[in-house]
């Protein structure tokens, strides 16, 4: 377009010169006039597609600018924990950059490492773990009297409850946790849940028909001595989970009865495993007719793979809060907090009932749906959170007492 102007130009300029010097201006008046006029016309027309061109791409750059600017700030956002998602705003606490940073965690499993690396992905901060039980991290933080993590991921409530009243934890409230349940979280930020887990059966369907014995159906049902030596658990002192099924019968049966249900099944318990996953596991191997477990899409998994049953005993559930918290002293404090705002948003809870296998009953995060493993949770017992941890050292002391030397060292 600039260059026809010019040319015109040029053209009009000659046009001109030829009418001064040859006096053609009055010999062909009307038409030179006619002339200079459509050579007028052309230049403005010109001049004017030129300003609107000029303008519109003015216009379309800041267009472009605009949309740049606002593909920025989504990619932005979707690059980290936002404040938006695609059912809408979600309210939750944008992640920092904590480029350069490590967190520590400590876990009750390697399972996680996906949700650590999508931490990193949207902080820039790297994730270093170790997988360890409840018990054992409450055990080791005492004896070793300084934190060993920055963050403490997963395990029973009880653990965490015991390290808040031995000052362990450090007092968070995550802006992210407003709609998490009060019975989810603690009233100081000491804790605050991850999910719930729920203790069932697994069963070794080939063991049971070998040895004659049907499968059981209710808790009821394991304190028969023909069960006796095929039932395994793991110590209630190390697994979170287990500590929540005898804390969880004592609540459901009342202390009197609870304790003399407890004996009985204890009767038919050749022993106390010292990992949280042995029940699983020598079930699967056969070593066992009958597992004590969290139930979760990893125990259906193994029953489909090994011909083996998993049962929602019809009597109760026991079922207990899995902690996370941060440890007082932490050296990456920064992080941990960030940490705990990113596990509580929308997206990372669906990433982690992904993780842990867990039915829709078991999140505490209103508005994220798990899988559909039929659990029922009418059956869930009602139980008394509020001395989960006050009560642990004198129920795990008493209980103790009745194991005796079935508690694997």
């Amino acid at each position: 377009t600039q260059n026809t102007v010019k040319i015109l130009c040029h053209i009009f300029k000659y046009m001109v010169y030829k009418i001064l010097w040859e006096d053609y201006i009055m010999k062909n008046f009307f038409k030179v006039f006619a002339g200079i006029m459509l050579a007028g016309l052309v230049l403005c027309a010109c001049s004017s597609q030129n300003t609107a061109s000029s303008s519109s791409s003015d216009g379309s750059g800041a267009s472009k600018d605009v949309q740049q600017s606002s593909d920025s700030v989504s990619k932005d956002e979707s690059g980290k924990v936002s404040e938006k998602n695609d059912s809408g705003s979600s309210g939750d606490k944008a992640a920092k950059d904590l480029s350069g940073t490590t967190l520590k965690v400590v876990a009750t499993s390697d399972k996680y490492v996906k949700l650590f690396d999508e931490f990193k992905k949207q902080t820039g901060a790297d994730v270093e773990f170790l997988s360890m039980s409840s018990g054992e991290v409450l055990s080791r933080a005492k004896a070793e009297g300084k934190p060993m993590a920055d963050v403490w991921f997963g395990g029973g409530l009880d653990a965490f409850m015991a390290a808040k009243d031995d000052g362990m934890l450090e007092l968070y409230k995550s802006p992210n946790a407003e709609d998490i349940p009060d019975q989810y979280k603690d009233a100081d930020g000491a804790w605050v849940a991850k999910g719930i887990t729920v203790a069932g059966f697994l069963v070794n369907d080939s063991v049971l028909e070998e040895k004659g014995l049907a499968v059981p159906k209710t808790w009821k049902d394991l304190e028969d001595e023909k069960y006796k030596g095929e039932i395994i658990m793991s110590d209630p002192s190390i697994s979170g989970t287990n500590y929540a099924v005898i804390k969880g019968l004592l609540d459901f049966y009342g202390e009197e009865k609870g304790w003399e249900y407890i004996e009985k099944l204890n009767s038919n318990i050749a022993f106390y495993g010292k990992r949280g996953k042995d029940p699983q596991e020598k079930t699967t191997a056969g070593e066992f007719g009958i597992g004590i477990i969290p139930v979760d899409k990893s125990a259906f998994d193994a029953a489909e793979d090994n011909k083996l049953s998993v049962v929602y005993p019809e009597d109760a559930l026991p079922w207990v809060p899995e902690g996370t918290a941060i440890f007082k002293g932490s050296d990456n404090l920064e992080a941990a907090k960030a940490f705990i705002d990113f596990m509580l948003t929308k997206e990372a809870q669906e990433l982690i009932a992904e993780l842990d296998g867990k039915d829709t009953a078991q999140i505490v995060k209103p508005g994220v749906k798990g899988l559909s493993l039929g659990l029922p949770k009418d059956k869930l017992i009602k139980q008394d959170l509020s001395t989960f941890g006050s009560s642990r050292e004198k129920v795990l002391e008493k209980f103790k007492e009745i194991a005796k030397d079935k508690v694997e060292k």
